[in-house]
């Protein structure tokens, strides 16, 4: 997102009615969350709603505003991780494939309740990529969409035949194979073309990067192929904003600035769980947090270590103070992020891929809507 303006932000007390989103009666698991007072308000106030993926839950989610509370809908799909969205596509990199949605505006006003939406994503295509573990998605120049193919350590494009293209793989990385050697992860694009990735180990063994997970994490020079710093904790998300570099140091369950000439990194905000997957609108960060298992793959990292209950949810933090000013926490159901985005929508919708309407909305070229003769609707 860009630079937007916003007035005074201060913290607080989360609402005293917790907002719930239930599945139906005959799943297992409830998707419940609460969430600060303000936090409806300072998404309405910014104009924007947050797009969510969680992997573990199998769900993408819409936190958005809706009366005076927090709306949270929940759609479907196996295992989504990397997500690129903006106020006219969406891009959802899930277990075998990546799903391509537009926003079609003309659609949104039809939904019910009727007048309440301002955009509706819907389905486009659907690229069948094999299981490769698609983690951070970014759109380049000219609608080109990059992606991190962490299973075969490489860093990827699309074309109509291939599975994959692979484009780039750190220059550490010996073959191409199926054994995530490095446990490559985020992305960050400068001038559409990928500028800094980075990756959990220094690593060219089949899951090699587990050994050393503490303080093994790399951020690497995408142009160059050169590691620009070594010494970080699970790092992910690494971002390009308001004239710095900053990353997620997930193992240390925090958000940092990167000092590129110095190698060296500023901790601007510790957050209580493993964060991953962030987005920025003017002062403001939205950050991803997981709650993390203590399972062989986070053992040993300082968050557990630190911080013995984790939480789930995404948090807003004023990057100027690093203050956390709002948080959206789930309860239940849903245990682990994987990337938040925020879209120039207030109430947006993304239609099930079993949706009915998909039937009868159509996109055409605007040649062609000038030949479109719409049938009169009977009385």
């Amino acid at each position: 997102m860009t630079d937007q303006p916003v007035g005074p932000i201060e913290p607080a007390a989360p609402s005293s009615t917790p907002q719930e989103t239930a599945l139906p009666p005959a799943a297992p698991h409830p998707l419940r969350s609460v969430y600060t007072s303000n936090l409806p308000g300072l998404l309405d106030q910014l104009g924007i709603s947050l797009v969510i993926t969680t992997y573990q839950a199998g769900k993408v989610i819409l936190a958005r505003k809706e009366g005076d509370g927090l709306n949270t809908h929940f759609v479907t799909y196996q295992k989504p991780m990397g997500l690129a969205a903006d106020g006219a596509r969406m891009a959802i990199g899930s277990g075998n494939s990546i799903w391509f949605l537009r926003n079609m505006p003309a659609v949104a006003p039809k939904l019910e309740p009727v007048g309440q939406h301002d955009a509706c994503y819907m389905h486009r295509r659907i690229h069948v990529t094999g299981d490769i573990d698609i983690h951070e998605l970014a759109w380049g120049v000219n609608e080109e969409l990059w992606f991190i193919n962490t299973r075969f350590s490489t860093l990827c494009t699309l074309d109509a035949i291939s599975s994959f293209v692979p484009r780039w793989r750190p220059k550490f990385i010996s073959a191409l194979a199926p054994e995530d050697r490095c446990h490559l992860n985020g992305l960050c694009l400068q001038n559409g073309q990928p500028k800094y990735v980075t990756a959990l180990g220094e690593t060219d063994t089949p899951g090699g990067w587990r050994a050393n997970k503490k303080d093994g994490g790399l951020l690497i020079d995408v142009a160059h192929n050169r590691i620009v710093l070594r010494g970080l904790s699970m790092p992910h998300s690494p971002r390009l904003y308001a004239d710095r570099l900053w990353l997620l140091e997930s193992g240390q369950g925090s958000l940092a600035t990167i000092d590129v000439k110095q190698g060296a990194w500023h901790t601007v905000a510790t957050l209580p769980g493993f964060t991953r997957g962030i987005d920025f609108v003017g002062p403001l960060a939205f950050i991803g947090l997981s709650q993390v298992r203590e399972s062989a793959v986070f053992s040993g990292i300082p968050l557990v270590e630190r911080q013995a209950e984790r939480i789930c949810g995404v948090w807003v933090v004023n990057i100027q103070t690093g203050e956390t000013v709002g948080f959206l926490r789930f309860e239940e159901g849903v245990q682990e992020i994987f990337a938040v985005q925020a879209i120039p929508a207030r109430f947006p919708a993304v239609l099930d891929w079993n949706d009915e309407r998909l039937k009868n909305s159509y996109a055409l070229p605007d040649a062609a809507l000038a030949e479109v003769k719409i049938a009169a609707q009977p009385r």
